[in-house]
């Protein structure tokens, strides 16, 4: 039997490398040897066991590699074609998907996500893609893994993120959080057609990172009360979408006290605990505001068109990638990323 390194979840607090049996590629699958991935925040709340996976589970969702087995039934790909897989791997087929909701995949919320959650995911050697005629697509000729590393998870989310928000040209937008998927939603909104964006962290590195990305303003919250700052820039009318990207009560109430009524809440963020509304912030239930949910768009006409925008040079976010591991160094490469050290944005992983 072949085995392959995986980062397993053996319990709360604790992922390491192990041996496993290399999968083998059944009906519809395909099996890609992974050439980078990532570790993303969602994982950290796994390894801090406030979001359960079961024991033995290989962690990883942002597969970036090398078709090495197809299953019987997959067609239009070839053996060592090179292929991005996104993080929300829908079927396709089942009314959810048929629906418009791909990534509720299976009729159960959050369906889609399977790598890391329900399946084995990406921090492995190897990778076993469900659906896989769904799911993988063909990285263009002149794109390099990191060039692309963003597009299973962040991007695409990032991006839905100003999607589900609706931003007009002229809107005003606020980010709350400006860590990997905030940078993404503030580019997203630059897109868009946002004519003002508001970036909101307390890291000056990511701050300098979302101007490059298309913030007009930036704030520091550690410095100046965000809410009377935005306020202050919209005249007091407040802002037409704001993005909440970390998921904390205390990032989701500044952003419904500085939306307008009517505006929007676009949140991103995958939140541990009890999100609570008071009465005074949600007008009563009687502001006409909108709160609205992205769970990160998968299946590969997604993963095309984001390769299209990265290919035409409208968004480069190689730059997030701050820090480079291998593989056997995924223990040391969670426990930086886990606290948030010498500014880690994001980190390659290479098998």
């Amino acid at each position: 039997m072949r085995t392959m390194k995986a980062a397993v979840f053996i319990r709360p607090g604790k992922i390491a490398l192990e041996q496993k049996p290399i999968p083998v590629a059944g009906p519809g699958e395909a099996l890609i040897k992974i050439t980078t991935t990532t570790i993303c925040g969602t994982d950290v709340h796994i390894l801090k066991g406030e979001y359960p996976v079961a024991e033995g589970r290989t962690i990883g969702h942002e597969p970036v590699g090398v078709i090495e087995e197809l299953g019987a039934g997959v067609i239009g790909y070839t053996v060592g074609q090179r292929v991005i897989v996104g993080a929300i791997t829908p079927c396709g087929q089942c009314h959810p998907c048929l629906d418009g909701h791909a990534s509720q995949c299976g009729g159960k919320a959050a369906g889609g996500w399977r790598f890391g959650n329900t399946i084995d995911g990406s921090q492995a050697e190897y990778l076993l893609v469900p659906n896989a005629m769904s799911n993988l697509e063909p990285i263009p000729d002149g794109l390099t893994d990191e060039q692309v590393l963003m597009c299973p998870d962040i991007m695409s989310t990032g991006f839905g993120g100003a999607e589900s928000g609706e931003i007009k040209i002229g809107d005003t937008v606020v980010i709350f959080a400006q860590g990997p998927i905030g940078l993404c939603a503030t580019a997203g909104a630059k897109l868009k057609g946002a004519s003002l964006i508001i970036a909101v962290d307390g890291l000056s590195t990511r701050l300098e990172v979302a101007k490059k990305l298309g913030a007009d303003v930036t704030i520091d919250y550690t410095k100046t009360d965000p809410i009377s700052e935005i306020m202050r820039l919209t005249n007091g009318r407040g802002v037409d979408v704001a993005i909440e990207a970390l998921g904390t009560q205390q990032t989701f109430e500044s952003c419904l006290r500085v939306l307008k009524p009517g505006g929007t809440l676009s949140s991103l963020g995958v939140y541990s605990g009890k999100i609570s509304i008071s009465m005074d912030i949600f007008a009563a239930g009687l502001g006409d505001y909108k709160i609205i949910t992205t769970l990160c768009p998968g299946g590969k006409e997604r993963m095309r068109r984001l390769m299209n925008v990265v290919a035409s040079g409208r968004v480069d976010l190689q730059s997030m990638v701050t820090h480079r591991f291998k593989l056997d160094q995924i223990e040391e490469a969670y426990a930086l990323f886990a606290n948030q050290r010498e500014g880690v944005l994001k980190i390659a992983i290479t098998p």
